[in-house]
Formats: structure tokens, C-alpha cells, sequence
């Protein structure tokens, strides 16, 4: 048996698109966007604009899960993750298995907006303000209605396709 350091499954890099390349070369934030239903996403392409009122911006697979329970429910919740939320992150990325569901483990703040972890440091509650096609994805945009901010913590980084912290 072998134990891959790396994805074995992964488009080598000479055969990406020079556009993902580039995207791979911009550090990312990790963030749970999750909606009524419940249903979530892990999402790194995303952007916070602040402004009266404030906005949220991210790419989302428009055949996703959390796509069609935002599009019913018109609201949603975003929260960044920290260095340890890696597994979750790759849960509601599809790239681990979550047994009994993806809200089954852990504990869940219930909101209008939809779960949130119990443990999360900041969450933000958006209404749904419009979305149109962006590249593959959608651009999916959401007005910030609640900022709940706790203690300051480490965000999750994504970089050249791997987790990290912020080095200090």
C-alpha cells in the first residue's frame, strides 16, 4: 500500500488552464455558507464588500445542494473557519465522507439563516440579492443582514490546493 503525500486524482499542473493556475496562486479564505434546508458549501471564492449596505460575493456550483435550498429560502449564512474546522471543510467539499449527513457531527447553532457551528468565532447572516453565471460557476450575491463576532481567530487558508494557517 502507498500513502500519496499529494492528490493522485489531481490535474497536473502543465495540464490546468493557465486561469486556474493563476487562481491557485492566490491564497484563499475558507468559508461554510450554509442555508435553510439545512444545506452547505465550502467556499473559497469569496469576498466581503463593505458598504451601507454591506455585501457578500462568492462562486457556487449552481447544481449544488446549497444552491437549490438558498434559491428557495432566499438567505443564507456565511462563516469563516479556522485551522481547525479542516475536516469539516472537506466534508461539505464532498471530499470526505460525512456519515449521517453533513450536519450529523459537531454542534449547530440553529439561525434564520440557516446552522451554523457552535464554535464559530464570526458568522454573518445575508439575505439573497442576486446571482448570475460567472465563468462555471455562479456569482451569487448576498446582503449582510447580522454580524455575530466572538473572539478573534486564525483563519483557514487555501493555497496551491492544500489547507493552512496564517503564518505569525
Amino acid at each position: 500500500m502507498t500513502i500519496h503525500s499529494t492528490d493522485p486524482f489531481a490535474v497536473p499542473d502543465g495540464e490546468k488552464s493557465p486561469v486556474r493556475r493563476l487562481r491557485g496562486r492566490l491564497a484563499a479564505p475558507v468559508t461554510l455558507w450554509t442555508a435553510p434546508g439545512p444545506a452547505g458549501l465550502t467556499v473559497s471564492s469569496m469576498l466581503v464588500a463593505d458598504g451601507d449596505p454591506g455585501r457578500v460575493l462568492g462562486l457556487i456550483d449552481e447544481e449544488s445542494d446549497f444552491w437549490d435550498a438558498v434559491s428557495a429560502a432566499g438567505r443564507f449564512a456565511v462563516t469563516p473557519l479556522t485551522p481547525a474546522d479542516r475536516q469539516l471543510a472537506d466534508k461539505f467539499a464532498g471530499l470526505m465522507p460525512a456519515p449521517g449527513g453533513l450536519f450529523a457531527a459537531g454542534e449547530w447553532l440553529q439561525t434564520a439563516y440557516g446552522p451554523v457551528p457552535a464554535h464559530a468565532g464570526a458568522w454573518a447572516g445575508c439575505s439573497l440579492s442576486s446571482e448570475r453565471p460567472c465563468g462555471w460557476a455562479l456569482l451569487v450575491e448576498g446582503i449582510i443582514e447580522s454580524v455575530q463576532l466572538d473572539t478573534p481567530t486564525e483563519p483557514l487558508v487555501h493555497f496551491r490546493g492544500r489547507y493552512s494557517g496564517l503564518d505569525r
